[in-house]
């Protein structure tokens, strides 16, 4: 490998994109094969990567109030939450006519969890409280008995109980504060209670007149490929069949017939979701602007483009110096500002990328050039627009 090439680009502060044949021949790394590709590919269970269709959660949304903080709590512009207050006292009997001012102690929140499709009655969900108000933190809070209901309007669940947010905002005298991760959000670990279970699928209640003959499993993330496999690999397992059990409808949907001589569905479902199948991943490159984060998949590929990245720096420092008048003299001391701007261009030259290198590769290189995540961002942005990057580029 060529060090010094690299290292001394670097002594020069040098940004410059050696995305070129140094990449696949320093790092050994040349262009896989499908059969190497075929051979990383990671085995997981079914059920991991599908469901059965006609069962899924269901989202449940409630209001609550947020009790025993420590003086973090909505102020008097959330009426919201002084109207809360009454009702909720009125209930115990307790008339509160003149409450005014602010109500420091408490805040109002939604409350939100989601209900398992098989859930039953009498289990527990945790919950998920996020401030409604002006409320600085709800951390330490604790969240009264919330009912919570699905979009239908039924009652499902009620929530109550000490928050966990992870997080803390604290304010000193002078503006002086210090925060850490968002403390206006909040969970309660086995927050809420069901109070009753959700319909049970009307597909799985079987009977000797109403078998149970067929049902359709869904991949979570949609491929051709993908449903080919799992197919495969479900009729593979059950070759003693005398046709095939699994049908893959569309690149979404597997068709799953139940042999004629099963007689416990629970333990057939139970065999078929823990089969291993090995998913074809999708080229896809994630990038969050706001932190530099990049994440890309292994299948990531460039075609030969050429490349040239610069940068232009703009400082401009600002000198404050006294201006002090002859002695016994009418004038007046002074401060005079004395500015200076100075401008800097790197200067790039344009290096080819050759075909085939794969994303690993591309960001192997950039970090030995001392690349940052930001410009990384940039470059690969570049790339897609040229159409020389092969993968579905996703900006958060």
């Amino acid at each position: 490998m060529n060090y010094n090439l690299i290292f001394s680009t670097r002594n020069k502060k040098g940004i410059v994109l050696y995305i070129i044949f140094y990449i696949l021949s320093s790092l050994n790394t040349t262009a896989k094969t499908p059969d190497i590709q075929q051979n990383n590919l990671i085995k997981v269970r079914i059920k991991d990567i599908t469901r059965i269709n006609g069962i899924h959660n269901i989202q449940l949304l409630g209001y609550g109030l947020v009790v025993g903080l420590n003086g973090t709590g909505d102020s008097a512009a959330a009426s919201f939450t002084i109207h809360s207050v009454k009702n909720m006292l009125s209930r115990f009997e307790i008339d509160t006519p003149d409450i005014r001012g602010n109500l420091k102690n408490v805040a109002a929140v939604m409350v939100t969890a989601e209900l398992p499709a098989l859930a039953k009655m009498g289990g527990r969900i945790d919950v998920l409280v996020s401030s409604l108000g002006d409320a600085k933190s709800i951390s330490g809070g604790t969240l009264l008995p919330a009912p919570i209901y699905s979009p239908d309007g039924q009652l499902y669940a009620i929530a109550q109980g000490s928050i966990s947010s992870g997080g803390f905002n604290v304010v000193v005298d002078r503006g002086n504060s210090s925060q850490k991760n968002q403390s206006t959000v909040g969970r309660v670990p086995n927050g809420a209670a069901i109070q009753q279970s959700p319909p049970f699928p009307s597909f799985l209640v079987t009977n000797n007149e109403n078998p149970l003959r067929s049902f359709t499993i869904v991949l979570d993330e949609p491929d051709f490929s993908t449903a080919i496999r799992l197919a495969s690999a479900i009729n593979a397992d059950f070759t003693n069949e005398k046709s095939p059990i699994a049908n893959a409808i569309d690149a979404s949907s597997i068709k799953i017939t139940i042999p004629e001589l099963e007689s416990d569905i629970i333990a057939f479902i139970s065999r078929l979701e823990n089969l291993m199948v090995e998913p074809d991943v999708q080229a896809v490159v994630v990038i969050d602007e706001r932190n530099g984060t990049i994440v890309a998949g292994k299948d990531v590929r460039i075609s030969p483009v050429a490349i040239s990245h610069g940068s232009l720096t703009i400082q401009i420092k600002t000198d404050e110096e006294v201006s002090q008048p002859p002695a016994l003299s009418s004038g007046e001391t002074a401060i005079i500002s004395k500015k200076a701007i100075e401008v800097k261009e790197e200067n790039r030259r344009m290096k080819v990328i050759r075909g085939g290198a794969s994303i690993d590769e591309v960001v192997k290189a950039l970090n030995l050039l001392g690349v940052t995540p930001r410009d990384m961002i940039i470059i690969l942005q570049a790339i897609k627009a040229s159409g020389a990057l092969h993968a579905k580029l996703i900006i958060m």
